[in-house]
This record gives structure tokens, C-alpha cells and sequence, in this order.
């Protein structure tokens, strides 16, 4: 495994334990203005988690290319 897929995995794992905390602000009680920070969070959160999942398959994809 190269040094970069391992850091996109590192980073993938901690926006994800980032992501679960604005769940769970979600699943509270409500409280219209920490939803909506939560949820605006949540979906920023998710789209970055999305992104890095792109970035890790595309390091998978090319990884059989590479040299040994």
C-alpha cells in the first residue's frame, strides 16, 4: 500500500468520526439552531468523505500500473 492511499485512509476514517458527531446532534433533541449548523456540517462532511473515496479509487485503479 503506498504512503498516500494510507493517508487518505487515515483522513477518510477521521472525517467520518467527524461526521458521526454532527449525527448525533442531529438525533438529539431538536434545537433548530444546532440542527442546522449539525446539518449543514453533516453534508459538507459527506461530500468531503465522498470526495476522498473517489481519491482512494483512483489510487486503487492505478496502483496495479505502478512499478515495484
Amino acid at each position: 500500500m503506498t504512503e498516500r492511499l494510507d493517508t487518505l485512509k487515515k483522513a477518510r476514517d477521521r472525517m467520518v468520526e467527524e461526521r458521526d458527531g454532527h449525527a448525533k446532534v442531529l438525533a438529539a433533541p431538536f434545537d433548530r439552531d444546532k440542527a442546522e449548523r449539525a446539518r449543514n456540517k453533516f453534508v459538507e462532511t459527506q461530500g468531503l468523505i465522498d470526495s476522498i473515496d473517489r481519491a482512494i479509487s483512483g489510487e486503487l485503479a492505478i496502483a496495479p500500473l505502478l512499478p515495484a
